[in-house]
């Protein structure tokens, strides 16, 4: 491999400020960010602007210390300091570290709001939260009138709900300044094209935040290499031969399989190695992991062993793991595409582009200088695109555009997108949304939201789910609805390890059902409530126990939220059939045939579809079912499936089933 040249920069100048790190090294831990060298130049420029671009490298300290920065000096007084963050884990944990750094009680002047979570008071001042959860308040308030600052973190990573809070956030702005009650608007990260988001938001200043806490190496191969798993396994042992026992290696993978599998390949040739070397303490990082899993990879290493953690892109942003020098990045991630036309989600392994690759960079300088080994040539970076594909341009935005409609913005194709989603996707959106009775036209054309559609916008769900919920309503069954909710609301509650796969699936024969997954994920869910959350009942069972106590916290915000809508909170008990008639009424668009040759017919669209793997239905063929998702790997398959009668889709959507009859004959 070959050291490459230092990173250059590619950004044109706009109105750039450099701010340098002229850091004094004072002794307490977040005095010692590189960020702290450049406080009274930032706070000087920052004074100055209405909007900026803050661009500041990977450990700088920019997401803990900025806002705490702006509260110290009494920049933006009068309103509360928000901070988004694209993933909820990081909102939680930096809200943590801020609350303590402050010498606070978390939940009083630095607090934090997740989706169906809220640690803030009347006092907070600080307020970290995913950038869906400010969304939300949009709907009650388009000006976002309690915030005097807004910071959007992590901005190169385009979520939908980023995306959509830009134009909000913009547009808030501009209303407001008109005013004395001007908000203050900083979009945040280690990298991004700053001349697109400069030119976005008015020709905003970008300031540059100079200084890591710690140099990094970076090495690409001299050839490119296809088999990226048998170069990472390679590399781990080519380190573990000539490196000393206290650097730690972190490698980026695309999935639990490929983590698994190359977990237990390192175990087996560990067996054969010289026993003069230390142990290797494999650590799997991946969102499924349960959570006590997780945190394996986060502490110290135990003496006499080198930790190899094997992660997911879940470890690209916002998390510092103890001991890493060294991290391997094959270039590869697995990732979602939708297709308006088909319905499809298409998940496919791909490369990721050159913004994630410094983010995955930055992982191995945080605690110490590092080295970065990048499986694949310079040349082949250097075509990388520079920024991921926004995701508001490869996903449904059926949800968004309720939102956007909720938050009283009717003409959502002209939005001021920083990347408007593609016209197929909105029409497409518009279309689903009309079909299940959220939107009707305007006598004077185009679309505005209907009584139901008002009532769908209050639940943070999509708009399926949350049509389901309204119609379990009219079936006495709202209890189990937003258990059932909250079960598909979380990454999964199965943990199946690879070694112990034939124990985690006989163990977990006895919640199965005829009737589907939805009926299964009920039994679960009854199962844990009767054994009071028992941790050893989760072990024995294989399930994840965190994700089980976020789907209580879940179901008691949903719960919350219809009492707050009015919904009285009807209880089927065991009539399961009560249950499969409600997520018929919501997800009818979802339905699928049994054909004669075995096969399924996605009804909405006609095309051949198979029943998941993981599905309790795998081995069986019920006639008719209502999936969750469908999504594309090597064949087309139904995730999430719920058996119902052809009767009870009629019931819910009669025009909508004639025409797909006439279209299908």
């Amino acid at each position: 491999m070959k050291l490459p040249v230092s990173q250059s920069s590619t950004m044109k100048p706009l109105e750039n400020v450099h701010i340098k790190n002229t850091s004094n090294g004072r002794p307490r831990e977040q005095l010692n960010l590189p960020i702290h060298g450049a406080r009274k130049k930032f706070i000087e420029e920052i004074s100055k602007v209405d909007s900026a671009i803050v661009i500041g490298e990977t450990a700088s300290g920019k997401t803990t210390q900025i806002p705490q920065f702006i509260l110290e000096e009494g920049i933006c007084k009068g309103g509360i300091i928000g901070c988004t963050q694209p993933r909820r884990v990081a909102a939680i944990t930096i809200a943590q570290r801020v609350s303590k750094e402050h010498g606070s009680e978390l939940g009083t002047d630095i607090g934090y709001c997740v989706r169906f979570e809220d640690c803030t008071s009347s006092s907070t001042k600080i307020k970290y939260m995913t950038d869906g959860m400010l969304l939300r308040e949009a709907i009650g308030d388009k000006l976002l009138t309690k915030y005097s600052c807004i910071i959007l973190d992590e901005a190169h990573e385009r979520t939908i709900q980023t995306d959509v809070l830009f134009g909000i956030v913009k547009q808030a702005q501009k209303q407001r300044n008109k005013s004395h009650n001007k908000l203050k608007l900083i979009v945040m990260s280690a990298t991004m094209d700053v001349d697109h988001f400069s030119t976005y938001f008015n020709k905003a200043p970008v300031l540059y935040i100079e200084g890591r806490l710690h140099a990094i190496k970076l090495k690409y191969t001299t050839e490119p290499h296809k088999d990226y798993y048998g170069t990472a396994l390679s590399t781990i042992f080519q380190l573990h031969k000539t490196e000393p026992e206290q650097d730690d290696i972190l490698v980026f993978l695309t999935g639990q399989e490929e983590i698994e599998s190359l977990s237990q390949t390192i175990k087996e040739i560990s067996t054969t190695m010289s026993t003069s070397l230390p142990k290797l303490y494999i650590c799997p990082l991946f969102a499924t992991l349960p959570h006590y899993q997780q945190l394996k990879a986060f502490k110290q290493t135990p003496k006499g062993h080198r930790k190899v953690v094997l992660a997911t892109n879940i470890a690209e942003t916002s998390v510092t793991i103890k001991g890493i020098k060294f991290v391997i990045d094959p270039g590869r991630v697995k990732a979602k595409t939708f297709h308006p036309s088909s319905g499809l989600d298409v998940l496919a392994r791909q490369w990721i582009s050159q913004a994630q690759a410094w983010q995955r960079a930055g992982r191995a300088g945080r605690e110490r200088p590092g080295v970065v080994y990048r499986l694949y040539t310079e040349d082949e970076f250097d075509r990388l695109r520079q920024n991921a594909i926004p995701e508001i341009q490869r996903s449904n935005v059926s949800n968004i555009i309720l939102q956007l409609m909720a938050i009283g913005i009717d003409d959502v194709q002209n939005f001021d997108f920083i990347d408007p989603p593609k016209e197929k996707a909105i029409n497409v959106a518009f279309q689903e949304l009309q079909i299940l009775g959220a939107i009707k036209e305007k006598e004077t054309g185009g679309y505005m939201l209907s009584e139901l559609g008002k009532k769908l916008a209050i639940f943070p769900l999509e708009p399926k789910l949350a049509k389901a919920l309204v119609a379990s309503v009219d079936h006495h069954c709202v209890e189990e609805m937003i258990s059932l909710i909250a079960m598909l609301s979380v990454e999964s509650v199965l943990y199946t390890p690879q070694a112990k796969r034939s124990e985690a699936c006989a163990a977990r024969r006895k919640f199965t059902a005829s009737e589907g997954d939805f009926a299964m994920l009920l039994n679960i869910y009854r199962g844990f409530k009767q054994n009071k959350g028992s941790k050893s009942w989760c072990f024995e069972n294989y399930i994840n126990l965190r994700n089980m106590n976020t789907v209580m916290d879940i179901r008691k915000q949903l719960r919350d939220l219809c009492l707050k809508a009015k919904i009285v909170v009807t209880s089927s008990h065991r009539d399961i059939t009560a249950l499969r008639r409600s997520a018929a009424a919501g997800l009818f668009i979802n339905a699928a045939e049994l054909h004669p040759d075995g096969s399924y017919r996605a009804i909405d669209s006609n095309q051949t579809v198979y029943i998941h793997p993981s599905s309790c239905l795998f081995q069986s063929k019920p006639a008719y079912v209502v999936f969750r998702e469908l999504v594309h790997t090597t064949k087309c398959y139904m995730r999430d499936l719920c058996v119902v009668d052809p009767d009870w889709l009629y019931e819910s959507a009669h025009d909508y089933f004639q025409k797909k009859l006439k279209g299908h004959k």
